[in-house]
């Protein structure tokens, strides 16, 4: 596949991706707006505690993605680009934060997280945000944008069916 094709897909996909779009897209910005806010509770602070390295770089930088990743994935400009960029970012966050809690130890300098309980349901309960991202994620870098998109736009076939 081109990058530009991946970058740029043609029009293809239900116009109800949009609905994917604006969940998946929606929560990212908000999640990286708020590490903007209040970066000792969500971003270098949060990561600091978790075992993320340099986390002062990584705060911003992570907020940045998630914020214009955001952004483009609800305008469906680069949606690819863009959904490939956040999906790297909640791999990391389940491997990070979700997997010690399977474990029901920290590992690879990752911290455990205090919950109720460990094991598989508690991961799965914790996660759900998290997987539930994942999938839409993986679904737009699969689907593309959909019709109704600036990518479909660009494309000039942004009224096709």
């Amino acid at each position: 596949m081109k990058l530009s094709k991946f970058l740029f897909p043609s029009p293809r996909g239900a116009n109800a991706n949009i609905l994917v779009r604006l969940v998946v897209g929606g929560v990212f910005l908000n999640e990286g707006v708020l590490k903007f806010l209040d970066p000792a509770v969500n971003a270098a602070g949060r990561f600091a505690a978790i075992g993320i390295p340099a986390p002062e770089f990584f705060g911003p930088f992570v907020a940045t993605v998630e914020t214009l990743g955001g952004l483009l994935v609800i305008f469906g400009l680069a949606s690819r680009l863009a959904a490939l960029a956040l999906f790297i970012d909640i791999s990391v966050a389940i491997f990070s934060t979700k997997i010690p809690i399977l474990l029901g130890r920290g590992y690879l300098g990752f911290s455990l997280m205090k919950v109720k309980n460990y094991g598989l349901l508690s991961m799965v309960h914790e996660a759900r945000t998290d997987l539930a991202m994942w999938f839409g994620l993986l679904f737009l870098i699969l689907a593309g944008p959909g019709r109704w998109s600036l990518d479909a736009l660009r494309k000039g076939a942004g009224s096709a069916q």
